[in-house]
């Protein structure tokens, strides 16, 4: 962000919430903006490895999901037996995205099925470019919740790899991001309606305007983490696949240098150093799919609002 885009989103910030409040957020708005320019000058945004670029038949995407709280709970989990970490070339889902699914890659990814519940998918990304490409989000969403659950995405996940076999698969779940459905009273304004006026309402802004202490939306992070690795485990009991990684688009910053959250174009490594965890998927056959008889189409930028990128 420069100076101009800066002070255009100041304007914006005040018109909407008033001088007051723009003033008492300066400090952060100034923060962010510091860190955009010093990797913009110097390079460091860019650079990361592109997920092509690795051996995996199945790639597990857990958004938002830092490698250091994935090595916390690596020993409850039997299939998080091979640590590593690996460097993202997004800090966010659209960068994450944009750099990974390029022309470069066409031939990859003309072979890959592509499972999302991330709604930047309408965005960045071109079904005709892929095996198939699957934005579960567009008719599974809970508004009540302002995110779209697990099991949808395992369920057609289970269902794809049953009746299609994919050469390669790339399953994207939107936990540990939040909001978390483990701890809805940490969020306000959880429809797509209320969002829309509420997205500083997030949780991560109110640890960082301290309506929240900051060590329990860690503890709801790790509640949110633990609870995808236990759909993770049912979707690896529940597909053939030879080699797994469990990896993530981004990491989570949860007040290293006053960032939290995952700004776009800051490329600390709480945010661009990500899990890499290899593992294998044995169909026992001990899950079946929920067919899913409630198709609404959804509106990109109601989800976008819920999950806190636009206002």
């Amino acid at each position: 962000m420069g100076a101009s885009e800066l002070l255009v989103n100041t304007v914006r910030y005040a018109r909407e919430h008033g001088v007051r409040e723009t003033l008492r957020r300066g400090t952060s708005f100034a923060r962010e903006a510091s860190f955009r320019w010093w990797y913009s000058v110097s390079g460091q945004a860019a650079g990361g490895e592109h997920v092509f670029e690795r051996n995996w038949d199945l790639l597990i995407v857990l958004d938002a999901c830092r490698a250091d709280a994935l090595s916390e709970v690596a020993d409850e989990y039997p299939f998080l037996d091979t640590p590593g970490t690996f460097e993202s070339v997004g800090s966010y889902s659209l960068s994450w995205m944009e750099n990974n699914f390029r022309e470069k890659y066409s031939g990859e990814m003309s072979r890959t099925t592509l499972v999302t519940g991330n709604p930047f998918s309408e965005t960045a990304l071109d079904g005709a470019e892929f095996e198939r490409l699957e934005e579960v989000w567009k008719h599974t969403w809970d508004e009540a919740v302002g995110t779209i659950p697990p099991r949808p995405i395992t369920d057609r996940t289970v269902s794809l790899f049953r009746e299609h076999d994919p050469d390669r698969a790339i399953v994207h779940y939107m936990q540990p991001h939040e909001p978390f459905t483990t701890h809805p009273e940490l969020q306000e304004g959880s429809s797509a309606a209320e969002w829309g006026d509420a997205v500083d309402k997030s949780v991560w802004k109110r640890v960082e305007e301290g309506e929240i202490e900051e060590e329990r939306a860690r503890e709801a992070y790790m509640d949110e983490l633990r609870m995808i690795l236990d759909e993770v485990a049912l979707l690896l009991d529940n597909v053939d696949a030879e080699k797994v990684v469990i990896t993530a688009d981004h990491g989570e910053a949860m007040g290293e240098y006053g960032i939290y959250g995952h700004p776009r174009g800051i490329a600390i490594d709480e945010l661009r150093v990500v899990p890499w965890y290899e593992t294998t998927a044995r169909d026992s056959g001990t899950h079946e799919p929920a067919v899913n008889s409630k198709q609404l189409e959804g509106d990109q930028t109601e989800r976008l609002r819920d999950l806190g990128y636009l206002e």
